[in-house]
């Protein structure tokens, strides 16, 4: 999801997709790296690539599975990433990881429970690095230590005000879980708020997943689960009633997608974009915008508060109309659905300054707004 003056095209039409970056932070004992391992393992079909501070308890094999460890991996020893490397050390990272032969799909960094989480999502927000595209900051919170880790760690309720995405992990170990995410979640500044055990949460949550028959030659966790001689691990089960291997780990959020043959009018768009509901995570596709701009169409990347429109040539075979998948924790999806259908227009002439919001978020725009990570 990148515009042309950013990345190499494929036969000069679409842009080559920029790879995600996702930070994962949360303090000592949160299931951070319990969280880390079930992606790994529940990736189906899709390629992680990892900066994490330390190996500890990351599954080695595993990571060596997913392809060679030596370029799917980074490791800082013991250090705090947000204090060892500046954005354009991290840009060097980014760039082994985001490098085509690596077939990275996503990358994860894995802060230090000690990280400050605004400093790596500033560092993330900088690089300049095209191949690679902000992801979101989600924050992993262990429900049953919650209350004692507020007190120890009062800095908890500003890093819960900077997440996009707020797991809270171990909920089956309190005993009033209800009142724990009702409190996260009045900590948090609209994000959205997961419920999980063992840290199962749905990478489609956090990222697109790849067909496992795209991964042709790469043996894939799935293949070990399917053919490991029947080990009898709960990789299976998300504690919350769903199957991690089936694909139902959807407990903790709702989706919508949203087809229209009708260009969407830009000034509207905008209106429902700056308004976006508490718990609207992510928005993903692309969109026409009619006589406003005949010869492109927009695909949109928005994580949290972050927002990119990618300007791409349509293509005289495409059929010209928007596609989006609005992926959220206790959205309203048929509200959200009528809102979008609100911004349809048929005007048959393009409004002059009808652009300008959209504009004003594609990359290398000279409007581009510098975002901000949330309570930034």
């Amino acid at each position: 999801m990148g515009n042309s003056s950013a990345h190499e095209t494929d036969g000069g039409r679409r842009p080559q997709q920029q790879i995600p970056v996702v930070v994962l932070a949360g303090f000592l004992g949160s299931g951070k790296t319990t969280l880390l391992n079930h992606l790994l393992h529940r990736s189906a079909g899709s390629r992680i690539g990892a900066i994490v501070n330390d190996f500890g308890a990351i599954e080695i094999d595993a990571l060596a599975v997913a392809g060679a460890l030596g370029d799917s991996t980074v490791s800082l020893g013991n250090g705090c990433l947000c204090c060892a490397v500046d954005a354009g050390e991290l840009d060097v990272y980014l760039g082994k990881l985001a490098a085509p032969e690596t077939g990275v799909d996503v990358i994860v960094i894995e802060a230090s429970g000690l990280a400050e989480p605004q400093e790596l999502v500033r560092m993330v927000l900088a690089s300049e690095h095209p191949g690679i595209v902000y992801g979101g900051l989600v924050e992993v919170v262990d429900a049953a230590e919650f209350d004692d880790t507020r007190a120890r760690h009062p800095e908890i309720d500003r890093h819960l005000a900077l997440a996009d995405l707020v797991v809270v992990n171990k909920l089956d170990r309190t005993a009033d879980p209800e009142r724990v995410l009702a409190l996260v979640g009045s900590l948090t500044d609209r994000a959205a708020v997961v419920p999980a055990t063992y840290g199962r949460v749905d990478p489609e949550f956090l990222f697109d997943c790849r067909p496992s028959e795209e991964r042709i030659g790469q043996l894939s966790f799935d293949d070990l689960h399917d053919h490991g001689g029947g080990q009898g691990d709960d990789h299976g089960t998300d504690g919350l009633g769903g199957s991690g291997h089936n694909g139902h780990l959807h407990t903790g959020y709702d989706s919508l997608s949203f087809v229209s043959d009708v260009p969407l009018d830009p000034r509207r768009l905008m209106r429902f974009l700056d308004s976006r509901p508490e718990g609207l995570y992510r928005i993903k596709g692309h969109v026409d915008l009619g006589p406003n701009d005949l010869r492109n169409r927009y695909t949109m990347h928005a994580v949290g508060r972050f927002l990119r429109f990618y300007p791409e040539p349509w293509a005289p075979a495409d059929e010209r109309r928007t596609q989006l998948v609005l992926i959220g924790s206790g959205i309203d999806t048929e509200a959200l659905g009528t809102e979008l259908k609100g911004c349809e227009s048929d005007a048959p002439h393009a409004d002059e300054h009808g652009m300008w919001g959209v504009l004003r978020y594609v990359q290398g725009s000279e409007d581009e707004p510098d975002p901000e990570p949330r309570g930034g």
